[in-house]
C-alpha cells in the first residue's frame, strides 16, 4: 500500500528527513513514532503529496505521489494534527463540500456523508455549525472528512493531540474500529494505544528510522537489560544513591507512594539482580515490601531505542 524508497527533505541547510525507506502491506495497522522534531509530520506530508521531498519517491496503492498526485490522494484518508476546517460551516453543509472536492459522484454524496457521520458519532449534530463543536467532535469532523471517499489508507497525525481523557477514549475506539477496514499508518504520543493497536511499528529518530518491527521483536532488543521493581520504605536520595552503586544498575527512578514508602524502577544489564536489592535492602535495615521483574512496555522500549541512537550519534 505504501512503498517509500530514500526520502529526504532538507530545510536551510537542516535535514528534516534522511534517506528514510520503509512499506506498509495493505490491511496493516502500523504505529509511527517518534521524539519531537524526529521528521515525523513531515514525512506523513510528503505521504500524503502536501509536501514536495528534496529527493526519493514515495507510491501509494502503486501510484507515484508526486508523478500522478490525483489519483495517488484517491486512496488516500488525511487527518493532519491540526485539522483545518471551516467553522461557520454547519457539519452537512462542509462534508457536502468536501465530498464535492474530493470527487464522490453527486449522486452518491448523500449517502457517503451518512455514513461517515454514523461511522464517526455524528448523526446528531449534522445541523450544527462546527465552530460551536467541542474539540473532541471537531476531530471527527475531520476524521470524517478524511473518509468521505472511502479510501483504501488512512494516515492519521496525532489524532488524539489536545483532546480531554473522556474525549481521548472515545476517538481511541473509533480508531479501532476504522483499523478493521482500512491501512492505518498512526502518529501519536499515547503509546500505550499504539502497543494495543498496532501490529508493527515504525521510530524514527532525527530523521532517520531507527526501528521497524512488531511490539514482541522490539522488546527482544532488550532482552539483555531487566527491569525491576521494589517498594522500599525510607530516605529515597539515600536508597536511589545505593541501588546506583551496585556494579550493573544502570538507571534507577523512583515514584513517592504512601506513608514513606516509594516505587523504585532499576533498569540493570544483568540478567535479574533481585536478590542483589534484597540482600543489600537486608544489609542496610531497609523495609522492603515489593520486589518483582517488570515486563517492558513500548514506552521502555522507545526510550531506550531513540536513547541509543542518540548515544551513538554523540560518539561518532
Amino acid at each position: 500500500m505504501i512503498k517509500v524508497s530514500n526520502l529526504t527533505k532538507q530545510f536551510a541547510g537542516h535535514t528534516a528527513v534522511d534517506d528514510v525507506s520503509f512499506e506498509v502491506g495493505r490491511g496493516e495497522i502500523v504505529g509511527f513514532l517518534g521524539p519531537n522534531g524526529a521528521g515525523k509530520t513531515t514525512t506523513m506530508r510528503m505521504l500524503t503529496g502536501f509536501l514536495h521531498p528534496t529527493r526519493g519517491a514515495v507510491e501509494i496503492a502503486g501510484c507515484d505521489v508526486f508523478e500522478d498526485p490525483i489519483e495517488a490522494r484517491r486512496h488516500i484518508g488525511y487527518m493532519p494534527e491540526s485539522c483545518p476546517l471551516y467553522h461557520e460551516m454547519r457539519v452537512d453543509e462542509y462534508l457536502k463540500f468536501r465530498a464535492q472536492i474530493k470527487g464522490v459522484a453527486r449522486k452518491a454524496i448523500r449517502g457517503r456523508r451518512d455514513i461517515v457521520k454514523e461511522q464517526c458519532g455524528l448523526t446528531d449534530v449534522g445541523p450544527r455549525i462546527i465552530g460551536q463543536l467541542s474539540k473532541g467532535y471537531r476531530q471527527r469532523v475531520g476524521l470524517a472528512d478524511s473518509l468521505l471517499h472511502d479510501p483504501d489508507l488512512l494516515i492519521l497525525d496525532e489524532p488524539t493531540s489536545g483532546l480531554d481523557p473522556n474525549q481521548i477514549r472515545e476517538v481511541r475506539e473509533l480508531i479501532r474500529q476504522l483499523a478493521e477496514r482500512h491501512t492505518l499508518l498512526l502518529s501519536t504520543h499515547i503509546l500505550p494505544e499504539v502497543e494495543m493497536t498496532c501490529r508493527r511499528i515504525l521510530i524514527i529518530n532525527k530523521g532517520k528510522i531507527v526501528a521497524s518491527d512488531s511490539p514482541e521483536s522490539l522488546q527482544k532488543r532488550l532482552e539483555g537489560d531487566v527491569l525491576i521493581s521494589a517498594e522500599i520504605a525510607g530516605d529515597p536520595s539515600v536508597i536511589e544513591a545505593t541501588l546506583k552503586s551496585l556494579g550493573t544498575v544502570d538507571v534507577v527512578s523512583h515514584e513517592p507512594l504512601d506513608n514513606g514508602w516509594n516505587r523504585y524502577r532499576i533498569d540493570s544489564s544483568a540478567p535479574d539482580i533481585r536478590t542483589m536489592v534484597f540482600e543489600c535492602a537486608v544489609s542496610k535495615g531497609w523495609k522492603l515490601r515489593e520486589l518483582h521483574l517488570e515486563s517492558r512496555s513500548l514506552e521502555d522500549i522507545f526510550v531506550a531505542i531513540t536513547r541509543d541512537d542518540a548515544v551513538t550519534e554523540a560518539k561518532r
